[in-house]
């Protein structure tokens, strides 16, 4: 989850005023960002752009600039009135492309030069691919800061999801059906149904339950299944002649995130072929064996509760990958990976919706109707729209920092990762008091969030709704609240930023208390007075030692190495702590103080002492 990494200008509202596109083009082109010269016409690569745009999650297509040594500038539209028409008048003819596209135009002048910014919408599921020409093969995505021509694999992904006839409700006329379905199977859903449903009459006879809520339909005097009807219910041997790759690749691994490569082994594997509810009783089965178990009852009903703490997320992740994936799509396969710090969940098949609608209490549009429907019924799923809600709200109960989510509408394929690691530490905490400023719990979360991510990548209100805040205005607030208090800067209407000065105190001190993590070997440090922001402390003949042996940016072992020291626990009381806390080094990853990335240089403060120019 990747949280949004470039500024958002009111998508939605598709607003950018002169001020927000001055300042996207002190930048770079990003993947929802484009520039054209366009000084006398419509450049032919603008609607490639459109195609792109329009194909995946939207953008701004800008007029009047041009692309100089690796940086934009304005240069200005020479006749704004005949290219604004020309433009505005093929994207609404329908014969360039093959769809009118309604676009949202603003028109600057900055120094006197005129500048389009026209804003291209993402258009929906049954209205892509948006192609050139007559022609689907000249369909568009946006990969970057580029335009990209479709592959046929994904031009099919695309018209897969468009068509009108759901791709799970096709009626399959080669697979016998009196064959095709697992009894077993079938029976474990009747009784699940039923204890769900008392309602309903009771149908006994298999085939005509499955009948009665469409997963066997009646065509032409035949009895035939559905697609659904057979990945959901069928035989090893037809669910396989249905989606010939597995339904799931479950790995255990072993070892953290990022010290995991993909030529590495797992340590637990489990391929899944059979029906979508074999898959899901299996995978349950593999997770209660490894997942954390507490006793407690009830105080109301005395009943036993052993569910994990983590239960419900994994269940609404687990059960999102597989009535959410894209079936159709027989060269990828979805994936659960298992690490000792994170899970991660990969799907072929994006989201229709956006990052920010996955968290609204609203029905979505889904790739899988009657598979969806198929796990609500027996109440195997939240009800519906509310899923990745329940997934946000059960690991910001845990204390946990928020999962991740990256819904490549590009690609094609969705993301999640649930992430094993405290939101708050103690360190955090520690700092939080020397602050000054009194934060509500959510403002709180809202900083220590921010703290945590990388530096370049800034906090939107999507990433603070993520915190198990429920609407845009209540995470604006939390966010404006922390610019009052100066901790946070405003980047736009939705993106904000940790103030320099205060990420760079938070890693000072975070490194100074032994570490962002609970628990560390060292626990609590003091070096040359208590560390609360200000830099203090002597320059020790230590401290001295350090400054001279480091050259560029080194790793902690590597200076230690060149010092000669042998104990890591007196290398970083004696030496680096200290020049940490008195600026005289710093982190080349402040914002991650026990990366395996982490180097370490001399800041100019401690190039002045090395060479005696600040005594």
């Amino acid at each position: 989850m990747a949280y949004e990494a470039i500024p958002d200008f009111g998508k939605g509202l598709c607003a950018m005023n002169q001020d927000e596109l001055l300042a996207r083009l002190n930048g770079i082109e990003w993947n929802d960002f484009e520039c054209k010269r366009a000084q006398r016409g419509v450049p032919e690569d603008a609607y490639k752009t459109v195609s792109a745009f329009a194909n995946t999650a939207g953008g701004w297509l800008v007029f009047g600039v041009s692309e100089a040594n690796g940086q934009l500038e304005v240069t200005g539209v020479a006749e704004p009135d005949k290219v604004q028409n020309d433009f505005l008048a093929v994207l609404r003819g329908g014969q360039k492309l093959n769809r009118v596209i309604a676009v949202d135009a603003h028109r600057f002048e900055i120094d006197g030069k005129h500048v389009f910014a026209f804003h291209v919408p993402e258009l929906s599921r049954s209205e892509k691919p948006v192609y050139l020409k007559g022609d689907p093969r000249q369909s568009y995505i946006r990969r970057a800061a580029g335009d990209e021509q479709v592959t046929q694999s994904e031009l099919e992904r695309f018209l897969r999801d468009a068509a009108q006839d759901r791709y799970d409700g096709v009626a399959l006329t080669d697979i016998p059906v009196d064959q095709c379905f697992d009894e077993t199977t079938v029976r474990w859903y009747q009784e699940q149904f039923a204890r769900r449903n008392p309602e309903h009459v009771e149908i006994t006879d298999p085939i005509a339950f499955l009948l009665n809520w469409n997963f066997v339909v009646e065509q032409g005097g035949k009895t035939l299944p559905t697609r659904a009807g057979v990945l959901l219910f069928g035989t090893g041997r037809y669910v396989r002649q249905v989606l010939p790759r597995p339904v799931l690749d479950y790995q255990r691994i072993d070892t953290s995130f990022d010290n995991w490569s993909a030529d590495q082994r797992w340590h637990d594997r489990y391929v899944f072929e059979e029906n979508i509810f074999q898959t899901w009783q299996g995978l349950v089965a593999r997770y209660m064996r490894i997942a954390e178990h507490p006793f407690s009852l009830d105080p109301a009903t005395l009943r036993r509760n052993d569910d994990p703490p983590d239960y419900v997320a994994f269940r609404e992740a687990a059960i999102n990958l597989l009535i959410h994936q894209d079936y159709g799509d027989h060269g990828r396969k979805a994936s659960i990976k298992l690490f000792t710090d994170r899970t991660v969940f990969w799907n072929p098949g994006d989201a229709f919706a956006t990052e920010a609608e996955l968290l609204d209490p609203t029905e979505k549009e889904v790739r899988n109707p009657a598979i969806v429907k198929a796990f609500r019924r027996i109440g195997l799923s939240d009800q519906a729209g509310t899923g990745i809600r329940a997934i946000f709200r059960n690991w910001h109960e845990l204390g946990r920092t928020p999962p991740r989510l990256n819904n490549d509408k590009a690609r094609k394929e969705f993301e999640l990762e649930l992430i094993n690691q405290p939101l708050v530490t103690d360190a955090m905490r520690r700092f939080r008091e020397t602050l000054g400023a009194t934060l509500t719990p959510e403002q709180a979360d809202a900083l220590a969030l921010a703290l945590t991510l990388p530096q370049d990548e800034p906090l939107t209100l999507t990433a603070i709704r993520s915190l198990g805040i429920s609407t845009t205005q209540q995470a604006r607030a939390v966010a404006d609240h922390l610019v009052l208090q100066q901790l946070l800067d405003k980047l736009s209407d939705t993106q904000y930023q940790v103030r320099q000065e205060i990420r760079q105190r938070f890693a000072r001190e975070a490194e100074v208390q032994g570490g962002d993590q609970v628990g560390t070997k060292s626990g609590p440090s003091r070096v040359a007075g208590e560390v609360t922001g200000e830099v203090t402390g002597e320059v020790t003949g230590e401290v001295r030692r350090l400054l001279a042996v480091i050259s560029g940016e080194m790793r902690r072992r590597e200076i230690q190495e060149v010092l000669g020291l042998k104990h890591e626990d007196h290398f970083r009381e004696a030496y680096l702590l200290p020049a940490l806390a008195l600026g005289a080094v710093e982190m080349t990853q402040p914002d991650k103080p026990r990366s395996s990335k982490q180097r370490y240089r001399l800041t100019e403060h401690g190039k002045a002492l090395r060479n005696g120019d600040d005594e």
